[in-house]
């Protein structure tokens, strides 16, 4: 199978790999690029797991081409922290009980971050629906949406 060479930027680091021309970018990230935080839940687009952004739109990866990433910008939960300094997302996740397994983690921080950029203070309601597209079976949405909001805050400087 031809694989092609492909250019692009992830979490603000030049990066080159190659793919076959089927391969996903979920696929890419984890196993090209040894970047685990994108999950594979369901393969089909419908729980958010593997959430990223690429070019600012959050996309779920698993939907993408890794090929269509040639050239464009990309940013996984790995790129949230610096260093040992987690994002106020992450650390309030963390000090709300907003996770537990995991799975899904990764891929609503991701959207969430997303929903700040653009809007710095939504409502509950405004992030219920911007994480509708992130499914979790542990937590319950509560916490998740309580964690976003203390974030939000926090990022604000309110």
């Amino acid at each position: 199978m031809n694989t092609l060479h492909i250019s692009t930027t992830v979490n603000g680091d030049q990066t080159e790999f190659v793919c076959a021309p089927d391969e996903t970018l979920l696929d890419v990230l984890r196993n090209r690029l040894g970047l685990t935080g994108a999950k594979e839940g369901c393969g089909t687009g419908d729980c958010g797991a593997c959430s990223v952004t690429l070019n600012g739109r959050l996309v779920c990866s698993c939907l993408v081409l890794g090929v269509e990433a040639d050239g464009a910008e990309i940013g996984t939960v790995e790129g949230l922290a610096t260093g040992d300094h987690l994002h106020p997302l992450q650390r309030n996740f963390i000090d709300h009980a907003a996770l537990q397994c995991g799975i899904c983690t990764p891929g609503i921080l991701v959207a969430a971050k997303a929903l700040l950029e653009k809007n710095p203070d939504p409502t509950d309601q405004e992030i219920r629906y911007w994480l509708a597209g992130n499914l979790c079976r542990c937590t319950g949405y509560d916490k998740i949406i309580k964690a976003v909001q203390i974030a939000a805050a926090e990022m604000r400087g309110a």
